[in-house]
């Protein structure tokens, strides 16, 4: 049976508040593939946006943003279902070692392609006519490329930028390290993690884990599944260490 729209009104997006300033967004109706968690942080002076999901519907207009408040979209990596509505944004940042393919989105590097091979790549259409064959993904140049040590400000909290390589080479995490707050992408999250992309290194993947097994963390909010604390960070690393 092919799916249908959804009814008027009805939000492409679910969003989950996780505190007073932080919201976890995600996209039910996607394939469980591309299923990602993408975030809003409202900060002081800045408020920050972490990953975008696969831009099947307008994100924007679900976030609450302050007029005239700066916002930055941030990418952890360059993949389909975490950069899909970053063009939305006028400021953007990722991770360097990926930060030419923001610029056109081709497939090679977001895996695009890979979406639009899917025989149920979703349960329901985000707008009557949505073809998976037109899916494509808009260019967004970045505006701030990231590196490894790099501080990102929001008035009352500081990230430092983690380079964790191995799903992609450039991924990156945000850490707040006063707070123990991780934002990690891909780089580690609380499901299957891949490594056998032609982007992917287990060696990198390897020493991401064992940076990772010595990260005082509170909390790690992943790119995919659900929020876990240090113990659980824990035994992802080392279970996947004791894998390879």
């Amino acid at each position: 049976m092919q799916p249908t729209a959804l009814p008027a009104g009805q939000s492409w997006f679910t969003k989950s508040p996780i505190d007073a300033n932080l919201v976890a967004f995600t996209e039910p109706f996607l394939n469980d593939y591309f299923r990602a968690n993408f975030y809003h942080l409202k900060g002081r002076d800045l408020d920050l946006v972490i990953d975008a999901g696969m831009g099947l519907a307008r994100l924007t207009p679900l976030l609450d943003l302050t007029p005239g408040k700066p916002v930055l979209a941030i990418a952890t990596h360059v993949h389909a279902d975490h950069v899909g509505s970053l063009h939305e944004f006028a400021e953007r940042a990722g991770p360097r070692l990926e930060a030419g393919a923001f610029a056109t989105m081709p497939d090679r590097w977001t895996f695009a392609d890979e979406f639009r091979a899917l025989a149920e790549p979703v349960s329901r259409l985000p707008a009557e006519g949505w073809r998976t064959e037109d899916y494509r993904i808009r260019p967004a140049p970045l505006t701030r490329i990231l590196d490894e040590g790099d501080r990102i400000e929001t008035g009352d909290r500081t990230f430092t930028v983690l380079a964790l390589p191995g799903h992609s080479f450039g991924c990156i995490g945000l850490y707040d390290e006063r707070d123990g707050l991780l934002f990690s992408g891909d780089a580690v999250y609380d499901d299957t993690l891949i490594d056998d992309m032609w982007c992917s290194s287990r060696d990198d993947y390897r020493a991401t884990m064992r940076r990772l097994l010595d990260l005082p963390v509170r909390v790690v909010h992943g790119g995919h599944g659900e929020r876990f604390g240090e113990t659980r960070l824990k035994q992802i690393a080392r279970d996947y260490l004791e894998r390879q």
